[in-house]
């Protein structure tokens, strides 16, 4: 497990997906059956968090909404391959592998703004979109 925990929100610019639509839905119901295959349980059933699975260098799903003081979970269900998470103000986290997680709790209300995979957003498009609210 890794643990991050910070307030701050990221602003790096407009994020687009880096799947079409239709592909995008197909990899996260994949994901989510990674998870439930991995952990017994579907990601809506977590404790206390708001997961977000990482697969295929995907976040899913890829926009959120969370209130302040929220925590974000996000899981790696691919097979093979680590993945990051950047949020400003923050330095990178560690690297997460197959079946290890990323937390962080957001604590700072405010617009849509981008995270992203460190390793994977600039060639695979591995950006996500989180709103902060009261």
């Amino acid at each position: 497990m890794r643990r991050w925990i910070a307030g701050a929100v990221i602003a790096l610019g407009a994020a687009g997906p880096a799947l079409a639509e239709g592909e995008e839905a197909a990899v996260c119901a994949e994901a989510e059956e990674r998870y439930v295959e991995m952990f017994g349980a579907p990601s809506s059933e977590a404790d206390g968090v708001r997961v977000v699975k990482m697969y295929e260098y995907t976040f899913c799903p890829r926009e959120i909404t969370v209130k302040v003081g929220e925590t974000v979970r996000w899981v790696n269900v691919d097979k093979r391959t680590s993945h990051s998470v950047i949020v400003k103000g923050e330095p990178e986290s560690d690297r997460a592998f197959p079946e290890e997680h990323i937390e962080f709790t957001f604590m700072v209300p405010g617009p849509p703004e981008d995270y992203l995979c460190g390793p994977h957003w600039e060639r695979r498009g591995m950006i996500g979109v989180v709103t902060v609210v009261e």
